[in-house]
This record gives structure tokens, sequence and C-alpha cells, in this order.
């Protein structure tokens, strides 16, 4: 896996209208001390919580940075069981805003970000590293503790400790796994958060059934540009054990193995299937101009650079696919994975076809697919959503299977920014899906200014974007996940 509207904004005026092991308790947090945030220090706050503790702090003007552990239990269910350290980041602003939770549901950043929600609310923002990422893994791992209920409750804990410090209301959001996360959260504690904003959000209902990606890929762009990607991916296979040798010295220099995926010409094809999906979730339309116009004339280092640059050589080998394990063992017992085909390639080129996560996680790793997983989640958007944002990128192939809404949600919305890839968000959306999106994000914090109030259109961020602290758009990481 490498992965409408004017009506609404009426609407909207109607409603009013993101380690080191220690030893402490996981029994559930209870923050101490009665004094108040004019008397006590924030970072004295934060650690008078118990199995809170300090890893650094580090400046920002306007803010105080915290990377902290705090101490969770294995399994949920059985809090006395063991215990490990969680990396969260806390971006403080000030205790009488609102508060952000954002999760990428991978590991956490420890330098000083801000996710677009909380730059709308101007809030405070807790970053949470998800389970099982390292440093935030049990040791020893027992890989049966990570699943979708288990880090949903890491986040139930966090935000209980910290809403006695954060007493103002909190947003809930993320991109991508991390859209995901924010979203099996609120299934799981529809309670706790005030409102939820997921990015770029796989939902992968039926694992089996993935047709909707093979039509993306037959419509998406234009007719020239999805030719020029069919026909490098082609060539490259064409051209299979050619390339292969520059592969195999190119491993040899890097000290790359391939002992995860199997073998060096697994892990070639894998790295050629994934070209066309990795160009639209990282590139956008104007980019076709960079892809060799004619494949077939094309050397084989305009080959082999056009790939590289856009999968990664690097990215199927042992070393490459160690960090993602917690991903793929998810993608091959809860969120599924997406399979697609390839009509412009003949079969006598294709040796292995689109792999499935079992591939990319170690066989010592037990999997067993649950597919009740995410048709509960599905249905439970569907018939219970509640103060909802899902935000999709119309060029992206992860939403090809979106989020979607039914009869029983309320105040929610599903709305695609145009031409946009994976890192599309509410700035990208046309404006006046922008002005409703900004809108509700404010209400559901509880910070809409008086004119906005009166004239949702003209809702704006109520912070400055800092392009150093606001830092936009998709990371390409070589890495086809969501």
């Amino acid at each position: 896996m490498r992965k409408a509207l004017r009506w609404l904004l009426a609407l909207t005026v109607l409603i009013g209208t993101m380690s080191s092991a220690g030893a402490a308790t996981a029994a559930e947090p209870e923050a101490t001390g009665t004094t108040d945030s004019s008397t006590t220090d924030i970072k004295e706050r934060l650690l008078a919580i118990p199995g809170m503790s300090l890893i650094e702090e580090k400046p920002y003007t306007g803010y105080r940075f915290f990377v902290l552990n705090y101490t969770q239990p294995v399994d949920h269910r059985r809090p006395s069981a063991g215990t490990f350290q969680q990396r969260i980041t806390v971006l403080h602003k000030d205790v009488s805003r609102p508060t952000v939770f954002y999760t990428s549901g991978y590991s956490v950043s420890t330098t000083p970000r801000r996710s677009e929600p909380a730059q709308i609310v101007d809030g405070n923002q807790v970053s949470m590293e998800y389970r099982f990422f390292t440093p935030s893994r049990p040791e020893p791992a027992d890989w049966s503790k990570l699943d979708i209920w288990q880090a949903a409750s890491d986040q139930h804990r966090i935000f209980k400790a910290l809403k006695k410090v954060y007493s103002k209301k909190w947003i809930a959001t993320g991109g991508s796994k991390g859209g995901m996360t924010a979203t099996y959260y609120e299934r799981f504690y529809p309670r706790d958060m005030d409102g939820v904003v997921a990015y770029v959000a796989p939902n992968d209902v039926v694992n089996k059934e993935d047709s909707a990606y093979d039509r993306f890929f037959q419509k998406v762009g234009t007719k020239e540009c999805r030719e020029r990607l069919n026909g490098v991916q082609r060539e490259a296979l064409v051209r299979r054990e050619a390339l292969k040798k520059k592969y195999r010295a190119y491993a040899e220099e890097n000290g790359y193995t391939f002992n995860t995926v199997g073998s060096l010409d697994r892990a070639y094809e894998a790295v050629v299937l994934d070209y066309v999906w990795g160009f639209w979730q990282y590139s956008t339309l104007d980019d076709c101009d960079s892809i060799p116009a004619d494949a077939e004339k094309a050397t084989d280092d305009e080959i082999w650079s056009s790939v590289d640059s856009i999968s990664g050589f690097s990215f199927y080998t042992d070393q490459g696919l160690e960090p993602y394990t917690p991903y793929y063992y998810q993608a091959g017992t809860q969120l599924g994975a997406p399979t697609i085909h390839f009509p412009h390639i003949e079969k006598k080129y294709l040796r292995y076809g689109y792999l499935p996560p079992r591939y990319f996680v170690p066989r010592s790793i037990p999997m067993k697919f649950q597919p009740s997983a995410m048709r509960d989640v599905d249905s439970w958007v569907r018939h219970n959503a509640r103060h909802m944002l899902f935000v999709y990128g119309e060029n992206d192939p992860w939403g090809a299977e979106p989020f979607r809404l039914g009869h029983g949600a309320r105040d929610s919305y599903v709305l695609t920014a145009p031409g946009m890839n994976h890192g599309a968000n509410v700035a990208g959306l046309v404006p006046e899906e922008k002005a409703l999106a900004t809108a509700r994000i404010l209400d559901w914090a509880g910070v809409t200014p008086a004119a906005v109030q009166e004239n949702p259109s003209a809702a704006e961020p109520l912070a400055k974007f800092d392009a150093k602290l606001d830092k936009r758009g998709v990371e390409q990481e070589r890495t086809l996940r969501p």
C-alpha cells in the first residue's frame, strides 16, 4: 500500500453556524493542585498530571512548546498489565483559548508546528504520537494491542488529563491516517471533542472491493498526463532486467536488504507499481511536464530517475519499511489496503501485482484481518456524525473511497478541494466552501466573532499565517501510505 455550495452557507446561518520508559501509574489521570494559570506556570501544571514527564521545552515566539512523555497502559482493558511511555507535544498559547488535538497517525514531530484548525481558532495544540511508532512502543511489543480502539483510548486518557488544564472547547484533527485516527476517536469517544476536522481520510469499508480506485485512475487529470505516467511505468517493467542491475548496485552501495518483502525483484516491481499512484498523491497536474513524454525513447537513467523521484527505490528495502511496520500491520488487520489494476501493462510484464500489507510486515508478527472494523466506523459516521468535517483533494487517489454522510448526520460536511492532492486543506476549497468550513470550525471551538455570526461568509482564520509554524502541504516521504 503505498498507497457542493451556497445552500450549505444558508444552512450555516440557520444552524448558527489538529521516550523513555518510566515508572508511573497507569491509573486514570487526576490533575493535582488547585492554583490557577495566573499563579502557576504552565509547565508546572502539565507536570503535575500523574504520569506526565518532560523531555524538553523548545522556544517559539508567542507560544510555549513542550515535548512530553505520558504513561499509558499497554492494554486499556487491563490497565494493570503493563505500561509504556507515549510521546506527546503541547503547543501552548493560553488556557483561555480552545485546544486542537492533532495526530498524524504516525510519529509525532518535535518541531513546533500548528495544524490548520489551530490557526483558524488561534488556539493551543496537543499532538500525540500513535502507539507502536517508536519510541512510543511497548517493550516487548504485543502487536495484538495495536488497534484503533486502543489508540482511541490513548487519546481519551490524554484528553481527560489535559482537559483539567485546557478547559475550553476541543477539536480533533489530523491528515490522512491522522484524519482516520480523528474519526475513529470520535466513533469510540463521541463525547470528548466538540468538533472533528479530518483531512484526506481514506475509508476502505470493504477491503476486497476496490474498483473505485481503478475508476479514479481512468479519469484523473488529463489524458496526456495519464498517458505519460502510464508509459513510464510500463517501460520500467519492460526494462526490468537492465534497471534491476542499477537497483542492485544501489542497494549494495547503501547496505539495503530485502528480507521483509522477499526479494529485490519483488521490491523493484512494488516501487514501479507505486509510480502512478505516487504522482497523483504528491504532485499536481502542472508537474506532468516533468514526466518523460515518450517513455520508449527515454534513456534508462531518465526512467530510473523519474520512478525514483516519485516512488523511491529505497522504500521497499528492510530499512525503508521498518519505521512503518505499525502502519502496515494496521492496514493488514483493520484499516484495509487498496488493490489496483494496470490495464496498460501486459500481463507478461507483471510478476506479483499490487502486494497486500502482509508483504511489508516481518513474518514474525502475526496478522489476521478484521473485516468488521471499518464497516462499523463507516456505519457510525453515516448515522451518528455530529460536528464533523471531512476535506478531500480532487486528484488524491486516497479520496477515491471517502467517508460519506447519511440521514443521521448532523452539522457535518464532506468537501473536496479542486485540483488538490493529498495535501488538501480548508484553504484550498472554493471560496464558499472555505467560508463554510472556517465558520463551522470557529463555531465548534466557541470562538466565532460577532461579525461571522451575522455573516458566516466572512469567516477567516483568527491567527495570522506563520510560514514556519503553519508549514502546509503534503510531505513527500516516498511512502505510499495514507
